[in-house]
């Protein structure tokens, strides 16, 4: 399917529906989620890992030479998001083997309690296994998997530094009790929805499915199906089928406000 120019998003927005009430079975979890390292301070930002595809923390195909260098700039998805939180981004989330063998492995995950996984490229097997445990342990994940990219990359298809146009579902999702499916011919433009007080634009977006009550985890449907919670052991994750917001500035509000909110309602 081709993907949509920008130039699509621009049509009237729709109507909100009214947004699915939690369930109890969602209430807060337990706050006994993993220790948190927090700067010193009256009022410190709260760490959050970040995994992505997008270029949100650098601009897209920049080398490393002008990253090392200060050259390569700041995307304003960054910008928005260290207004609010202190950024710590990850390539893998399963422990990394320490270079020597008196030392332990290094766990990506360890002191974080909030994390964010937008569009990865794809979860290996010990990065499920990774994932599933921290959240049960108490973590708090945002999860974002768009079935149907609409920014547009200058960048070939195939080359690494491009984003992903179409999110691989990562088996622990189906673990947790939920599926995502995408209708090719649902017309292009903006909905807009929310999550909670958040604003959520939807655009070309995935519908998420529940496994039967009590089958896996217990999720309840938000956003008019374009977004699940789910309470999982001690943790909450919290998937979203559009990446919309993080990809397009006018969809997130003056100075990326509305993404830094959707953020904190998803991990709230």
């Amino acid at each position: 399917m081709p993907r949509p120019r920008n130039s699509r998003l621009a049509g009237p927005l729709r109507a909100l529906l009214p947004t699915l009430l939690l369930a109890a079975c969602n209430a807060a979890p337990a706050a006994d989620a993993p220790p948190e390292e927090k700067p010193a301070g009256a009022a410190p930002l709260a760490r959050i890992g970040l995994m992505s595809s997008l270029p949100l923390v650098w601009p897209l195909g920049a080398d490393v030479g002008a990253i090392a260098g200060g050259a390569a700039g700041v995307p304003w998805q960054r910008e928005a998001l260290e207004a609010a939180y202190v950024i710590e981004p990850l390539d893998t989330l399963s422990p990394i083997p320490a270079l020597s063998p008196d030392a332990p492995d290094i766990d990506p995950l360890a002191g974080l309690a909030r994390l964010a996984v937008i569009q990865p490229r794809g979860l290996s097997p010990a990065d499920n296994v990774a994932l599933d445990d921290w959240v049960r342990a108490g973590g708090r994940l945002l999860l974002v998997l768009d079935p149907a990219l609409t920014g547009e990359y200058d960048l070939p298809l195939g080359d690494p530094r491009r984003p992903v146009d179409s999110a691989p579902i990562p088996p622990v999702v189906g673990r947790w009790g939920m599926g995502i499916g995408f209708d090719p011919d649902q017309a292009p433009g903006v909905i807009a929805s929310r999550l909670g007080d958040a604003p959520l634009p939807l655009a070309l977006t995935g519908r998420i499915s529940l496994a039967p009550p009590g089958a896996a985890g217990c999720c309840t449907l938000l956003a008019e199906g374009a977004a699940a919670r789910c309470r999982v052991g001690k943790g909450q994750v919290t998937l979203i089928a559009d990446a919309a917001i993080f990809e397009h500035s006018e969809l997130a509000g003056a100075g990326g406000l509305g993404l830094t909110a959707l953020i904190d309602a998803a991990l709230r």
